[in-house]
């Protein structure tokens, strides 16, 4: 061979074996990133609350700031557009496992057949506490009567609040002009005067009124509860505690309060999404009480973890930690009022000290059981 062609094999050969190096390391870092991307998604969990100015994105970044331990939990806090988008969200959109959104919705959707069978397709991780709906006003309007022909925001196309004015407007028979505005933009078209009045489902206290005071010429106003929505509603007050620039402190406003829920898609358990749902259950009753210590948004403190929401299911594991829970619960009692029953019959033997044998302890045992058996 030729000292030419020789050096032409030579070169071939280390640019081929270049080549399969180049090659063998993509390939070792597209697997490498592959397993990041796999771990990340598998421990992510995307929680769709309110919009910027609600409690419940407050809510949903105390999750995320107490629940987040790395890779194998990481809360994404996802600001929502009003709780119908958010349970759509849930329903049909890809990476949200999680939504905060008011329980009226739920009945709006199974009443309506949004979804079908959409009782089904959802089950809650718990009832949250109750948001306030606010109607702010200008001074002008007296009582929601006078609203009847003008215009007033319903907030945004499909969010809670537009769900709920609508029910209630209607209850009351009041016929406004309903217009769909975000809610900061609809303030400001209350301040210069092109609509009456705002509806706003938030827990108290918002902060989009919080620099909102009677010299802007608004006010908040009172909202009566029609005695057929009570089984959907509770009756609620706003107070001067809530808005010290709107609200005299002797002088609190009824108005109406709203359920809220956490939901979760109901997976099937063989599926990987169940697991990382399951993960964040696990860790949300696990370590509740940290969400209602300080720092944290005041409503965590109204939410019951037993609560129930009438017919829906709840998300299985959470309702085997509550039942475990319980029966816990119900054992310590049991044996504190058995310890406490034995050292009543204790005091009435006079017993000096117990036995120090196990026949004696046994044969003081089977006195006790005579005793509590005798009704003493």
């Amino acid at each position: 061979m030729s000292r030419s062609l020789s050096s032409f094999v030579i070169s071939a050969v280390v640019c081929t074996a270049a080549l399969i190096g180049f090659a063998v390391v993509e390939d070792g870092a597209a697997a490498s990133a592959k397993k990041i991307r796999d771990q990340v998604n598998r421990g992510t969990v995307g929680v769709i609350a309110g919009d910027m100015h609600s409690a419940t994105v407050r809510m949903a970044k105390d999750l995320a700031t107490v629940l987040d331990d790395g890779d194998n939990r990481r809360v994404l806090t996802v600001v929502g557009k009003g709780s119908v988008q958010n349970l759509l969200d849930l329903l049909y959109l890809r990476d949200i496992d999680v939504a905060i959104v008011q329980a009226d919705v739920l009945e709006y959707f199974r009443a309506r057949s949004v979804h079908p069978n959409v009782e089904n397709s959802i089950r809650y991780v718990a009832k949250l506490h109750n948001e306030e709906l606010h109607l702010l006003v200008r001074d002008e309007v007296e009582g929601i009567e006078d609203l009847a022909g003008k215009r007033v925001s319903f907030g945004a196309l499909g969010s809670g609040t537009y769900i709920t004015a609508s029910v209630l407007f209607g209850a009351l028979k009041v016929g406004v002009q309903p217009v769909m505005l975000d809610q900061a933009l609809a303030l400001e078209k209350l301040k210069a005067g092109k609509i009456a009045g705002l509806a706003y489902v938030v827990g108290k206290p918002a902060r989009l009124f919080t620099e909102v005071s009677r010299e802007d010429g608004l006010k908040l106003l009172p909202v009566p509860v029609p005695p057929k929505l009570l089984e959907a509603y509770l009756p609620s007050k706003l107070t001067s505690d809530d808005y010290p620039d709107l609200i005299a402190p002797d002088a609190p406003l009824e108005t109406i309060g709203v359920g809220s829920v956490m939901a979760v898609y109901n997976w099937s358990p063989k599926n990987w999404r169940y697991a990382k749902v399951e993960r964040f259950a696990k860790a949300f009753v696990e370590e509740f009480e940290s969400l209602r210590g300080p720092g944290r948004h005041p409503k965590w403190a109204e939410v019951n973890l037993a609560a129930e929401l009438p017919g829906w299911q709840r998300f299985a594991p959470v309702a085997r930690w509550l039942k475990d829970r319980e029966r816990t619960r119900s054992v310590a009692v049991a044996e504190g009022e058995l310890l406490s029953e034995f050292q009543q019959f204790l005091r009435q033997i006079n017993i000096g000290e117990l036995p120090g044998s196990q026949e004696g302890r046994a044969a003081l045992f089977e006195e006790f059981e005579r005793w509590r058996s005798a009704g003493n």
